[in-house]
């Protein structure tokens, strides 16, 4: 079912499911509440849950990558060790790095496809699986979300900030690291941006939360290309205070709002998908990542 044929609604209903305010059954049940003329909102929520198969775009076992997962220390994360999905370029490095962070449902076939395009173009990419410390992404986006969510959101950080601090200094990264993220992740993306300081050459959230304490923008030294759907009012209303902060304290960035598009426009595994704007937005950012991490 594309996207066009989808009542707004519904997709509204779908935002409250992805960032947990509802379950997956209340979902479904007050979708199928909805009347509709000629359309089943049961089916129209039904066709917006994921369906990762269809949208794997490069194989695990595709000859210009070398993936496997590695466990890493974690100090002061949920368990003190940490596991991620490493995917490097054929060939021999150093390659730059990007450390790529899922949404608030562990490492899903979506983000590890993601870090497989990433290597595709010509970086060592981390995907940190932030469930690793209680059995990992479990197959579904809704016990990957309950188990995120039963996590200490400080030591989930830590994970995080620990994972982009090992595979920056990996024997096969250059040193030059750049954060990305989705979602939760993107907020993660701000959240690595303050806390690294220098040591983060580029970020680049796609429709996340900035950091609550606007005054942390001061402590942002990478430039950041801020991805923005057009339709996301919770994000978007967070932004103009946001990018005062960002003015006053003279860090680069550029935003980009595409048109037409919600949050989630990147992941092509749901009618969410804009591939126009997805494409464009993909673009940016390895440009943006080439640029900065040369």
């Amino acid at each position: 079912m594309k996207s066009q044929v989808i009542d707004p609604r519904i997709y509204d209903l779908y935002d409250e499911y992805c960032h947990g305010r509802i379950t997956r059954r209340e979902f479904l049940r007050r979708a199928g509440a909805i009347p509709l003329i000629g359309a089943s909102g049961l089916a129209m929520a039904q066709a917006l849950l994921p369906r990762y198969a269809a949208a794997q775009t490069i194989s695990f076992t595709d000859e210009r990558i070398a993936a496997r997962y590695v466990d890493y220390p974690s100090p002061g994360g949920t368990s003190g060790e940490m596991r991620g999905y490493l995917v490097a370029p054929a060939g021999e490095g150093p390659f730059p790095a990007v450390l790529v962070v899922h949404e608030n449902r562990g490492l899903n076939p979506y983000v590890e496809d993601v870090a497989r395009r990433f290597a595709v173009a010509g970086f060592l990419a981390l995907a940190p699986d932030g469930l690793s410390p209680v059995g990992g992404y479990p197959g579904n986006d809704d016990d990957g979300r309950a188990l995120q969510a039963s996590l200490d959101p400080d030591a989930l950080r830590r994970d995080m900030l620990n994972s982009a601090r090992f595979v920056r200094s990996h024997e096969s990264s250059t040193g030059k690291l750049g954060a990305v993220g989705f979602c939760w992740g993107g907020g993660i993306t701000y959240y690595l941006a303050v806390e690294m300081g220098g040591d983060l050459a580029a970020g680049v959230p796609f429709y996340g939360a900035p950091p609550e304490a606007l005054e942390d923008a001061a402590r942002i030294k990478a430039p950041l290309m801020i991805q923005s759907a057009e339709d996301d009012p919770r994000i978007n209303a967070l932004w103009p205070d946001f990018e005062a902060a960002l003015v006053a304290h003279e860090v680069r960035y550029e935003r980009h709002l595409y048109p037409g598009t919600r949050h989630g426009f990147h992941n092509n595994s749901t009618p969410r998908y804009d591939e126009k704007a997805a494409q464009l937005a993909w673009e940016r950012t390895v440009a943006f990542f080439k640029a900065n991490l040369a």
